[in-house]
Parts: C-alpha cells; sequence; structure tokens
C-alpha cells in the first residue's frame, strides 16, 4: 500500500510564497512521475507542475512563480510558489506514478495526495 502526505499549504498574502511538501511511504519500488494538481472551488482540477526524470512542465498560471523539485532517495517532491496571487487559491493535490515490483514485471500506478488548502487573501 502507497500512501501520499502534503505539507506546507496555509494563508499567505498576494506577494508572498508558500512550500508545498509531497511525501509518499510504502512499497515503492520506482517512481515515474511526480505532479502537483490544484482545484479550486466550483472549478476542475488542474496540472500545475509535473516533473519525470529531471524534466518539469508548468502551467502557463505557473510558468516563472513556481518551481517543482523532486528527491527520488527520500521520495519527495516539492513546490515553491512565489509571488502567488488570489486566483492561486485552491486545494492542492500530489500526484505520483509508482512502481511496485510483481515479478516478473513493474506495476504502475497513480496515486493521490489528500490535498492541502492554499488561500492567498489580504
Amino acid at each position: 500500500q502507497v500512501q501520499l502526505v502534503e505539507s506546507g499549504g496555509g494563508l499567505v498574502q498576494p506577494g508572498g510564497s508558500l512550500r508545498l511538501s509531497c511525501a509518499a511511504s510504502g512499497t515503492i519500488n520506482s517512481i515515474y512521475s511526480m505532479s502537483w494538481y490544484r482545484q479550486a472551488p466550483g472549478k476542475q482540477r488542474e496540472l500545475v507542475a509535473d516533473i519525470t526524470n529531471n524534466n518539469a512542465n508548468y502551467a502557463d498560471s505557473a510558468k516563472g512563480r513556481f518551481t517543482i523539485s523532486r528527491d527520488n532517495a527520500e521520495t519527495t517532491v516539492d513546490l515553491q510558489m512565489n509571488n502567488l496571487k488570489p486566483e492561486d487559491t485552491a486545494v492542492y493535490y500530489c500526484k505520483m506514478r509508482i512502481g511496485t515490483l510483481r515479478p516478473p514485471a513493474m506495476s504502475f500506478n497513480d496515486y493521490w495526495g489528500q490535498g492541502t488548502q492554499v488561500t492567498v487573501s489580504s
């Protein structure tokens, strides 16, 4: 069983910064990709950033302000968010595509964290 736990959300003023972290635990043999999504009230969940190996991709809304980083050894992924805006207010979720060895093959599945609230308001 794999579990993802996010931390680092909170209330911040416009222009401020937050750093989100997501840690995976359980039976993990490989992590193919790590991602951050967010869902604002009344809106669909959207991709904010993802990273596969060392290749990172960002939504247009995140480019230049957010940085995703991963540490495979620690099975964690962080999202550094700078110059936050009120429209960044949402619940942020991490997702990892994790491989579990089931001989003779590796089985990959997507796992989600429980979400962490980010509120940007003065």
